[in-house]
């Protein structure tokens, strides 16, 4: 059942039993059934493990575990010391440089209400300087640690692939100035098992009636979407109960 709820409610029980932080994604480990404003629960904005007892939140903690007890082959990491320490730091780079700066940069262009030109330019900015900083490392190598793609790779592709959403750009602009990290990008997105999990996740969210940015269709701004959560809520609890 997927239900949608605004800002305040993730900062609230039931959902900081999943993430203390108040924030998206979460791990839970078992579907809990909860009630909220009337409407039951059985999954929060959280991905599902079946196979361990764990609870985990933030997604760089969600990757190293996804990997420590999937990737019994060492097939995207290492297992020399340098090697494993340095995707370590680029997955730390991307939880927070490319994460933060991305989302706010979407934020500020994208859904924020008020067009606030200063926020915008400011986090369209740390948008290129976080490009800049993969394009000086990729001078000189196809991959940021080691001669193949690892799991650091892999962190960056989902907010570079929405590089043109968040900067407001035609798709084949979105890499303008930075080659390097165009073709580093593009040696990612034309794997399979890329091309397959796009697929899977758009269908998924046209299922749900969701665009790219996990709005609902037709959707354009974090106002609307409040007024259309509040609206929402209050037919499903004017609904008659069965």
């Amino acid at each position: 059942m997927i239900v949608s709820f605004n800002f305040e409610e993730i900062k609230q029980k039931p959902f900081i039993y999943i993430n203390l932080n108040g924030r998206v994604p979460g791990e839970y480990p078992f579907k809990p059934k909860w009630h909220l404003h009337k409407l039951e629960l059985t999954q929060i904005q959280a991905i599902e493990e079946p196979n361990t007892d764990i609870t985990i939140w933030e997604s760089g903690a969600i990757i190293n575990y996804l990997i420590e007890v999937y990737d019994k082959k060492h097939v995207p990491r290492y297992e020399t010391l340098k090697e494993r320490h340095r995707c370590n730091q680029w997955l730390h780079f991307q939880v927070s440089g490319q994460g933060p700066y991305f989302g706010q940069a979407g934020w500020f262009t994208v859904l924020h209400a008020e067009k606030l030109p200063s926020a915008i330019e400011r986090y369209q900015n740390e948008v290129g300087r976080i490009h800049g900083v993969l394009e000086g490392w990729l001078q000189e190598r196809e991959w940021l640690v080691g001669d193949r793609i690892t799991y650091a790779d892999i962190a960056f592709a989902t907010w570079n692939d929405r590089s043109d959403a968040v900067l407001q750009r035609a798709p084949e602009d979105k890499f303008n100035g930075f080659p390097r990290v165009q073709a580093w990008h593009e040696r990612m997105t034309s794997r399979p098992s890329w091309k397959k999990a796009m697929e899977t996740r758009a269908r998924l969210m046209d299922e749900q009636g969701l665009d790219w940015n996990g709005m609902p269709n037709g959707i354009n701004t974090m106002a609307e979407y409040e007024t259309k959560i509040k609206a929402d809520r209050e037919e499903a609890v004017a609904a008659p109960q069965e």
